[in-house]
């Protein structure tokens, strides 16, 4: 673990009630007018790790962590009951702050990540100074609802972990560095950043996608069989089932009643997270990609950006603070396509 920690990195093993974590840390010596302010937390998303989070960490100037998620980098694997939703991660990431002498912090999360830090402020709204959410999941989960969240299907069908490529499974229980079409390699640069990115951690964040711990415990989880198309529904055991929308419903931050600032940031160009994901099987059922699509009044493709705009605009109308970035021509991981861009926009966030 320690030759890929960044200059200024460090990594720590955090054993709580619930799991072993493992922690990054950055220590940066505060200025008197920062001394006193809560330290900036970073949650990864889905097939990834803390690692993802280091370049902003080393270039932040405030003192910051990044936490491994259960079954993801260097962090335990444990099952993930996927009934709670994101509640067995976010309750993690709580015992984590609760083990480090954490009582406040600016969470950041990004993709699923965001969703959990969401859950946190649900759990326990005092632990949190202000959110961002880069890229975020919806708030009524991934795939099988339309416009407000509604249902498509009772079952949630063409959602949870039935979905995932098993290739791309298998790829990652493998270890596969490749660049094959299926492998972790080919889909960091087709879904994780815009078309043309090249980063020069590229190698690193292969590694941080090959921490993710696979079965039906973990990524992607189990499923069941429906008489919907496509033909399955979400499990209750795994990583993808957390984020069916027969399990996860993140609106509830409407009625938070002590609001912290949240920072929603985005790329137009996001291939995971959008109105028209390429993960979203009604939206490749629309494409002809799968087979017997019922069509747009039954299966229409997610809205997933209007939506979080949806329950950010609640937010603010019931006295939150909000504000919403779109970087044009960017993809999944703002992070690391306009970093310059994200930290400034991160530092003016927090104050």
């Amino acid at each position: 673990m320690t030759q890929q920690l960044m200059d200024g990195i460090d990594a720590r093993s955090v054993q709580t009630p619930r799991l072993r974590v493992n922690v990054l840390h950055h220590h940066q010596p505060q200025p008197p007018a920062h001394s006193d302010e809560p330290p900036v937390v970073f949650i990864h998303g889905n097939c990834s790790s803390s690692l993802f989070w280091q370049p902003l960490m080393r270039s932040l100037g405030r003192e910051s962590y990044a936490i491994d998620l259960r079954g993801f980098g260097e962090s335990e694997t444990k099952p993930v009951d996927a009934t709670r939703g994101l509640g067995d991660f976010a309750d993690d990431v709580l015992a984590t702050l609760d083990a480090l002498g954490i009582e406040r912090a600016h969470l950041v999360g990004w993709s699923m990540g965001a969703g959990v830090v969401q859950q946190v402020l649900l759990t326990r709204p005092q632990a949190v100074a202000s959110l961002t959410l880069q890229a975020p999941v919806s708030p009524f989960g991934f795939g099988g609802t339309g416009p407000g969240g509604r249902l498509l299907t009772d079952d949630g069908a063409g959602t949870g972990g039935g979905g995932a490529n098993p290739q791309f499974v298998q790829a990652l229980a493998e270890g596969d560095r490749g660049d094959g079409p299926t492998s972790p390699r080919a889909t960091y640069r087709a879904l994780y950043v815009a078309p043309g990115h090249t980063d020069e951690f590229e190698d690193l964040w292969v590694t941080s996608m090959l921490t993710t711990a696979t079965g039906p415990d973990n990524y992607p989880g189990d499923g069941s069989a429906s008489q919907n198309w496509p033909g399955f529904a979400p499990g209750d055991r795994g990583v993808l089932n957390t984020m069916a929308p027969t399990h996860l419903n993140l609106s509830g931050i409407v009625d938070v009643g002590n609001k912290p600032p949240i920072l929603w940031i985005r790329g137009t160009a996001d291939a995971i997270v959008s109105d028209a994901s390429g993960l979203d099987l009604n939206q490749l059922g629309k494409l002809g990609v799968i087979p017997g699509w019922p069509g747009e009044q039954s299966a229409p493709p997610q809205p997933m950006i209007a939506q979080t705009r949806q329950v950010l605009d609640a937010y603010a109308a019931a006295g939150g603070q909000v504000r919403e970035i779109a970087w044009e021509g960017v993809g999944h991981s703002p992070h690391l396509e306009r970093p310059q861009e994200f930290r400034a926009a991160l530092l003016e966030h927090i104050g």
